[in-house]
């Protein structure tokens, strides 16, 4: 047993944990604030760079990628560098790579400073939450928790928001910019506050598993282009993306191999042993895919076919975050009178249905149509997130957990990313379905349309004025229904991993990571 002098409880940072908790959660808001900050600005960096909607949600997956690779190898560079060095590093290139994304003039430009910005970016959360623990004694861990907690859930509703009304009235650059100034505070204020506790000492020694890190990022990064890229390249018959699947094909299989067989592996691939951690990933990820793939696609139709602005569409979606935060604050009292499994159930139901709701959109519905259901489905995302970390943890030794959350998160990212990316890619398929079909019906033929066409040519006095009319409507309508059929899918894809609830081993309630630890 390690002496008093040595455990996290009795040690006290130098400064006022309030000021170290500021710094740390300035710089952990900021790069939440950026996962949703440029969804609305989505059309607008499409038109400013010449590139397609599909092709421009790049910057969306992109950033979650490289964000998940980070925040699985945080644990390890924390001890090999130092947890305030580490920081302060990865704070310096989220703020500097923030400016490349602003300054970016071509959209390969941005995927690669947005895929920087996730490497300085991907550890930020977990080292925040260690260094919160540490510096507030026990009696106030629940206070800066809350804090953390808060920050981590406004971050999202405020995001939109700024982002929209910086688009509208500025430039999509400075969703951006704005980083630079906060991350230049944030560094000042950790170099002035910040400390590493006597007992959190960096170890030269600790050895990296270069080769499984390797297997995992050139993976990824192969599977990343595949989903991303096939769309555009009509899938396999491109010898890129059959090169991209034979890759990512041999390196996932051979990534487990490597990583099962070493002692002091890059990722512990043997917890995956537990029942409970397979479930919850999975769940997890699922919810990623659902989640980031209706919040992409949504300020997009809300844009392009109902007219609004930036601003507006990211007004919009802040019932969502407000939803989220509600659920936050009931969502302990309600986990103990029904229990984990039943609040999962229920919100992965709940989102199913808001889903269904918005796949009845079109093209004269009124915005408090859209933020109702956006209300209720954020407080369906609270309902499934506590409940289904609780259960993918409990039943792991305390050693293990940082482990655990280190895969959780990566299959957390991954299917947001893969929902992203798939979202684009069937709303932009089932556009030009919807199109084909609607536009047998602009026929000379037809009884209807050449009734219709009788009446614009009185009006218009031509004749081919008709057939440009129609067509215009053709199109809209053929989005708009692409966009229905994606939420629809959405739905489904929460329907279809409610059985997988089932499959959870009976764990006994854990109200708190803080509890947890003294679980060891």
């Amino acid at each position: 047993m390690t002496g008093k002098s040595h455990q996290p409880g009795f040690w006290r940072p130098t400064h006022s944990p309030w000021l170290v908790a500021f710094s740390v959660l300035l710089t952990t808001f900021m790069q939440v604030l950026d996962t949703s900050v440029a969804n609305v600005s989505l059309p607008h960096i499409a038109g400013g760079l010449s590139a397609s909607t599909h092709e421009v949600s790049w910057v969306l997956t992109s950033y979650l990628v490289a964000g998940a690779i980070t925040l699985a190898a945080s644990s390890w560079l924390s001890v090999f560098i130092g947890r305030k060095r580490y920081m302060a590093i990865s704070v310096a290139m989220f703020t500097i790579s923030s400016m490349l994304c602003g300054m970016a003039h071509s959209l390969p430009q941005l995927i690669i400073a947005r895929i920087l910005q996730g490497i300085g970016g991907g550890g930020l959360q977990p080292l925040a939450q260690a260094v919160l623990l540490e510096s507030f004694p026990q009696e106030k861990r629940g206070q800066a928790m809350a804090a953390y907690g808060m920050g981590i859930i406004v971050a999202p509703i405020i995001g939109p928001i700024l982002g929209g009304w910086i688009t509208d009235n500025y430039s999509w650059r400075w969703i951006f910019y704005i980083n630079v100034p906060i991350g230049i505070f944030g560094l000042l204020m950790q170099n002035m506050f910040l400390e590493d506790p006597p007992y959190l000492k960096r170890d030269r020694s600790a050895k990296v598993d270069y080769f499984g890190l390797a297997l995992m990022i050139i993976g990824l990064g192969a599977f990343q282009l595949v989903i991303d890229k096939g769309q555009e390249v009509d899938w396999f018959a491109d010898v890129w993306i059959r090169l991209g699947t034979f890759i990512f094909a041999v390196s996932l299989p051979l990534f487990a191999w490597w990583e099962l067989r070493r002692r002091n592996p890059f990722m512990n691939l043997r917890l995956l042993k537990s029942r409970n951690l397979v479930v919850g990933t999975a769940l997890m990820a699922v919810q990623g895919a659902v989640m980031m793939g209706s919040t992409a696609i949504l300020p997009i139709f809300m844009q392009q076919l109902l007219g609004y602005p930036a601003f507006q569409s990211g007004m919009s979606m802040m019932p969502r975050g407000i939803g989220s935060m509600l659920s936050m604050i009931i969502i302990s009292k309600m986990i103990s009178k029904f229990g984990n499994r039943l609040m999962i159930v229920c919100g992965f139901l709940g989102i199913a249905v808001t889903l269904i709701m918005f796949s009845g959109l079109n093209l004269s519905i009124a915005k408090a149509n859209i933020m109702a259901p956006l209300f209720f489905n954020g407080l369906m995302m609270g309902f499934t997130f506590v409940p289904l970390t609780t259960l993918t943890m409990a039943n792991l030794r305390q050693s293990d957990i940082q482990q655990a959350s280190g895969i959780f998160s990566l299959l957390r990212n991954i299917g947001a990313s893969i929902g992203i990316s798939i979202i684009f890619t069937m709303q932009t398929r089932m556009a030009q379905v919807h199109q084909s079909a609607l536009g047998a019906n602009i026929s000379p033929y037809g009884e209807q349309f050449r009734l219709w066409a009788g009446q614009v040519n009185h009006l218009l006095g031509n004749p081919m004025a008709a057939y440009g009319l129609a067509y215009k409507a053709v199109v809209m309508q053929a989005v708009m229904l692409s966009f229905t059929d994606c939420f629809r899918w959405l739905a489904y894809t929460a329907l279809l991993a409610i059985p997988l609830i089932s499959l959870f081993k009976g764990t006994r309630h854990i109200k708190s990571q803080a509890e947890m630890a003294q679980l060891e």
